[in-house]
């Protein structure tokens, strides 16, 4: 099962700089939640954006560099096709961006797990639409915005549907 997980503001937004344009910890603690202990697939600009590999996961990177430096655990790979395949077969695998990875992975997703955050910002890297027409929303939970959450947002589960 390939799930994307994403934070993207309602412009499709998801950050700028190599850095996300917001601060929001009940979304980190979800994404936490629910990737630990599987494979996580990323691009290279996504991987360079951690201060270290996020532990209890396996980090899948795909870059197009030669003999691009990983610590030891994490995969290197040239395509998403290769990454995909590096994960192991009956588990939930996540696709954890950035824009251009999203992009390719969104044939191949069966789950998003999207928290839409509710503002329209700056930014220089962008989720790809959801088709209505291929996805079913499941699941929706909203938070309002407090004294640790800037914006409101809504935690948005959808399936892909079936044909």
């Amino acid at each position: 099962m390939l799930t994307i997980i994403a934070a993207a503001s309602e412009n499709n937004a998801l950050g700028k700089n190599n850095d996300l344009v917001w601060h929001l910890p009940n979304d980190f603690k979800r994404f936490k939640a629910l990737t630990t202990g599987h494979h996580i697939i990323m691009g290279r600009k996504t991987f360079e954006s951690f201060p270290k590999p996020l532990p209890n996961r396996t980090h899948i990177i795909i870059t197009r560099q030669k003999d691009y430096s990983v610590p030891e655990g994490c995969i290197v790979v040239s395509s998403l096709e290769k990454a995909i395949a590096a994960c192991p077969e009956n588990a939930t695998n996540f696709i954890i961006g950035g824009g251009e990875i999203y992009k390719q992975a969104l044939p191949f997703a069966d789950s998003i797990e999207l928290t839409r955050v509710h503002a329209v910002v700056d930014a220089d890297t962008f989720f790809p639409a959801i088709d209505e027409n291929e996805w079913q929303l499941t699941h929706d939970e909203f938070h309002p915005a407090d004294e640790k959450h800037e914006f409101a947002f809504t935690f948005l589960t959808y399936v892909r549907k079936r044909q």
